[in-house]
Order: structure tokens, then C-alpha cells, then sequence
């Protein structure tokens, strides 16, 4: 038995040794994962300039990552329906730990942890059951501690909302079943949603789409330093109705309000790959794969939009946004023009995520 003085000693070397933070893996302002050239995945690192400050090897195509809050932690999900999810130390390269959905499940592609770090939410589909689940994860060793309802059907991103203490979710209201591949099984009766949830997973409030929008599923999330969220939508239906792709909400509200739509939103073909808000929370920015171009504007005010072929992941960026592309492209525009680009051998997959600045730091 050791005695009581090595006993001391070990507890004060270990409290001395500081905790590793983000810098300690390249200080990365961005990750997203990436296709490499010889057809293997991985997820990137990236610096504000769009320079790949690390890469570390993934068993299958990723779609986004959660970020932890203050460790240099990432954990990374499969495209969906997907088969894994792996907690990722980036500091030092190595897999931290494998999450398996229970039985019957299957991961959404998107996570997000609580705002002081301490439990993973992760969007999951009860395939047999036909309903939206949120699994919750103790974040030091990533035991699962349960689920709940997510509060609708098709749970895709989700968020916490600056006071840490509250999840926002948008259930995109498409039913599927992995019998049935990516098939959309319920298009007749979507119900999309965005629903905000407690910490411990009791529903706060349901905000619904139109009845006449029925089809329009919410997938994407912002929100912005006060709280307030924006939603993208991709349309299930005929492309001559016009729905909005763009949406903003706050609690309590009751309601979402259009923020692209009609003419100003023709170029995105119906469907928006990502959204951000800006660092002033003052403009947006969604991305269409599908269209080749990210629109940029202010709720109720003009949007502009810019060709980038391909393009799908967007983040702020301190000159106003960051965006990534199937083609290898990463650039950063200010909503009229591009400021810089960079190209990579690499097919950038759906999602470009903001690591969260270290305490204190501005932006």
C-alpha cells in the first residue's frame, strides 16, 4: 500500500498538470471532415486561413462533428444513417471512444454537447418505432445515460443555445427506415419541426412549420449570441410553390418567420446544405450544393448570392463567413464578393464546424 506522503504527492503532480485545451491540437478554428485522394477519410483541422493544421483517419465517410466546448475533443458521426460515431482526442490523433446507438437506432450526423462540456446529446432515429430520439452521453467517459424524444420525426442538427442550459432540435419531419435506404417514407403527412428542450430532455416549447408547409423539413441550425435560431429547410415538394429555405425563430415566439424565400431563394433549387450567422449576428449565410451558391442576407432585408460549385459547409468567420466545397475549395466571403480561397486535394464533406474560442477570447 502506498503511504500517505506518495499518496499526497501523486494527487498534487496530477492536479499541477494542466488540462489539455484546443491550442494544444493546432489551436484549430474550424474541423471538417474530408475525402483524401486515394479515397480514405479523415477529419481535418483547420486554422482561420483555411490551412489544414491536422488530420486524423476516419473509418467511413463523415458527415458533421461536435466540438467540445473547452477540451480538444471532437466527436465525429457517420453520414446518415449512421453507423458510427467516434469521440476523437485531437490533441494527441487517438479514438477516446466508440459510441453505439442501441438496438434498433441509428445516429442523425449531428451532436451537440451541453454548454459546460459535461454531457453529449446525439440525434438518433427509432427506425421501428418511427419517432425522433436524443441519446445523452456522459462526456468524460461516454457511458450512454439514456434517451428521449426529441419532440418529432427525422431529428437532424441540433444546438445549445448560449445559456447552456437549453437544446434546440430540428426535427425535419421525414420518416425512414434503413430497409429501405434513404427512402422518404411519409411525405404525405410531414410535420417538421423545431423543438427546445431542458438538459434533461423535457419538450419547453414546439414550433411547427405552416400547415401549407408541411413538406418544407427543417435540417440545418444557426443561433446566434442571443439565443435566436435560424433554421434551412429542404422542400419534399412541387418546386412552384416557393417556400421559404430559410427561417428565424426564438423562444417563445410561437412561431418561424421567412427569411428567404420566394425569388430570392430560386438559385438554392429547394434545398439548403448548412446556414450560419455571422460573428454580429447581424447576417446569414446558407449554402445549396444543389444550386452551386451560398446566399447572404439579413432577415427581412436583400440577399446576394455567390457561385461556388459544390459548396456545402458554411461558418462565421471574423470577415464574415467561411465556406467549404465538394471540389476542394475553402474560401471566406463577405456576402458580395470572395475575400480569399485556398484549394486542398480534398472533397469537403456537408458541414464546416466552429471550434468554440477559448474563454475570454473575443468572436
Amino acid at each position: 500500500m502506498p503511504g500517505r506522503r506518495a499518496v499526497l504527492s501523486g494527487l498534487l503532480a496530477s492536479a499541477l498538470v494542466p488540462a489539455a485545451v484546443w491550442a494544444d491540437a493546432g489551436a484549430p478554428a474550424y474541423l471538417s471532415a474530408a475525402r483524401r485522394p486515394d479515397g480514405t477519410y479523415a477529419l481535418c483541422g483547420l486554422d482561420a486561413g483555411g490551412s489544414i493544421v491536422f488530420e486524423i483517419a476516419l473509418p467511413g465517410r463523415g458527415h458533421a462533428a461536435a466540438a467540445h466546448p473547452t477540451r480538444p475533443l471532437a466527436v465525429v458521426f457517420a453520414r446518415r444513417p449512421g453507423r458510427f460515431a467516434l469521440v476523437i482526442d485531437c490533441a494527441t490523433g487517438r479514438v477516446a471512444a466508440r459510441l453505439a446507438a442501441p438496438e434498433g437506432r441509428h445516429f442523425y450526423g449531428h451532436g451537440a454537447f451541453s454548454g459546460d462540456g459535461a454531457t453529449l446529446f446525439t440525434t438518433e432515429n427509432d427506425f421501428d418505432g418511427a419517432r425522433g430520439l436524443l441519446g445523452i452521453w456522459d462526456a468524460e467517459g461516454f457511458a450512454r445515460l439514456g434517451e428521449v424524444p426529441s419532440g418529432g420525426v427525422g431529428p437532424h442538427d441540433i444546438a445549445c443555445l448560449p445559456d447552456g442550459a437549453t437544446l434546440v432540435v430540428a426535427n425535419g419531419g421525414i420518416e425512414t427506415h434503413p430497409d429501405t435506404g434513404r427512402a422518404k417514407l411519409n411525405l404525405a403527412t410531414m410535420r417538421p419541426n423545431l423543438s427546445f428542450l431542458d438538459l434533461g430532455g423535457r419538450i419547453l416549447e414546439r414550433v411547427e412549420a405552416a400547415p401549407a408547409l408541411h413538406r418544407n423539413s427543417i435540417r440545418h441550425l444557426a443561433v446566434d449570441a442571443q439565443g435566436g435560431v435560424v433554421a434551412a429547410m429542404q422542400w419534399q415538394g412541387d418546386m412552384s410553390a416557393r417556400p421559404p429555405l430559410v427561417a428565424t425563430c426564438a423562444r417563445g415566439a410561437g412561431a418561424l418567420t421567412p427569411a428567404l424565400e420566394g425569388t430570392a431563394a430560386d438559385p438554392l433549387r429547394g434545398y439548403v446544405g448548412s446556414v450560419a450567422v455571422s460573428a454580429d449576428g447581424r447576417t446569414v449565410a446558407a449554402t445549396s450544393p444543389r444550386g452551386g451558391v451560398c446566399a447572404v442576407g439579413a432577415p427581412g432585408g436583400p440577399w446576394r448570392t455567390i457561385r461556388l460549385a459544390d459548396v456545402g459547409g458554411v461558418a462565421a468567420a471574423p470577415e464574415g463567413f467561411v465556406v467549404t466545397t465538394g471540389t476542394g475549395r475553402i474560401a471566406c466571403i463577405d456576402g458580395v464578393r470572395i475575400l480569399w480561397s485556398r484549394e486542398h486535394p480534398r472533397q469537403w464533406d456537408n458541414h464546416i464546424v466552429a471550434v468554440p474560442p477559448p474563454a475570454g477570447a473575443v468572436g
